[in-house]
C-alpha cells in the first residue's frame, strides 16, 4: 500500500507573499497562513489558539500567489508537508516544516479584491530540482 502526504489549510494570509526567483529563473513565493481553533475550557471560558503555517509555491502558482494574495486575505490551500534542514546562526542543525502548495483558492474580499479565483499547478509542471543554495530565503 502507498502513502499519503496531503494538507488542507483554510485560513488568512499572515503577511504579504514574497515572490523571488531562483538563479535558474524559477519563481518561488513564500507566505504564512494563520488558522484558528476556538473552544470552551472546563470553566466555560472561551479559549483560542492560532497556528501559523509557512507556505511555499513554485512556478506559475508562485507568480499568481505573489500577484493576488495579500495580508488578511482568506485562502484555501492544498499541498504537502516538506521538511528541510538548515544551520541556525549558532551553527546548530535545525529542521523546518513547510507546506508546498499544489492548489490555491482565493476566497472572500480580504486584502486584495472581491472576486474569488482559483490557481492550481499545471499537471505537467513538476516541482523543480533545486538545492538549498537556490532558495532565495
Amino acid at each position: 500500500m502507498g502513502s499519503v502526504n496531503k494538507v488542507i489549510i483554510l485560513g488568512n494570509v499572515g503577511r504579504d507573499p514574497e515572490l523571488k526567483y531562483t538563479p535558474s529563473g524559477t519563481a518561488v513565493t513564500n507566505f504564512t497562513v494563520a488558522t484558528n481553533e476556538r473552544w470552551k475550557d472546563r470553566e466555560g471560558s472561551q479559549q483560542e489558539h492560532t497556528e501559523w503555517h509557512r507556505i511555499v509555491a513554485w512556478g506559475k502558482l508562485a507568480e499568481i500567489c505573489g500577484e493576488y494574495l495579500s495580508k488578511g486575505r482568506q485562502v484555501y490551500i492544498e499541498g504537502a508537508i516538506r521538511s528541510r534542514t538548515y544551520k541556525d546562526r549558532d551553527g546548530n542543525d535545525r529542521t523546518a516544516f513547510d507546506i508546498r502548495a499544489d492548489n490555491v483558492v482565493l476566497l472572500g474580499s480580504g486584502g486584495g479584491g472581491s472576486k474569488s479565483s482559483e490557481a492550481s499547478r499545471a499537471s505537467d509542471d513538476q516541482e523543480p530540482e533545486y538545492s538549498d543554495d537556490d532558495i532565495p530565503f
